[in-house]
């Protein structure tokens, strides 16, 4: 197994992690955007999947290099990430206007690929400052993917601004 590669499974675990403590601070039943919709062929959902990673990787490049979303004590994760998570936006579109020329298909499943991306990514990032990489690049990009991570859960399952943030105020 190379360096650029997560164990199998750690990624997954790290989602669901992410993904039982969102459910535990929310106080309904969550249901995904889009759920029982017909699955992305294998070919367009791993197209779709290379769209998010370019992003994830030009909207990271590009904060490095301006430090402009860096705000006392870190970055602001959704000004960091704005086509990203308008991109996980619209895989998850219900509903478009009347005069639309094509309906409205939520594609949960390709969503999910990318939560699979950002915990290979966080995985890869921890593992990184296991190995004694002093980064303080690394840290910040850990800590951000953990949060897009959280963003794009709270997109998938429909979760507002105000319940995010009383979940993690009861992490």
């Amino acid at each position: 197994m190379s360096n650029n590669t997560a164990e199998p499974g750690m990624a997954q675990a790290f989602v669901e992690v992410r993904r039982a403590r969102i459910r535990d601070g929310i106080s309904r039943d969550l249901q995904p955007v889009g759920a029982g919709a017909e699955p992305l062929g294998a070919e367009k959902a791993a197209y779709l999947l290379k769209e998010a990673e370019e992003l994830f990787w030009n909207e990271l490049s590009w904060e490095e290099l301006t430090d402009e979303e860096a705000i006392g004590g870190g970055h602001f994760t959704e000004l960091v990430f704005p086509g990203f998570l308008a991109f996980v936006e619209g895989l998850l579109v219900e509903r478009v206007p009347d005069d639309s020329l094509a309906p409205a298909r939520p594609h949960p499943d390709v969503v999910e690929l990318i939560l699979v991306f950002l915990g290979e990514r966080h995985v890869l990032f921890s593992r990184e400052l296991e190995q004694g990489v002093d980064s303080e690049r690394v840290v910040w990009a850990r800590a951000m993917t953990a949060q897009l991570a959280d963003l794009v859960l709270s997109r998938l399952y429909g979760i507002s601004a105000e319940e995010l943030e009383e979940t993690e105020a009861q992490a």
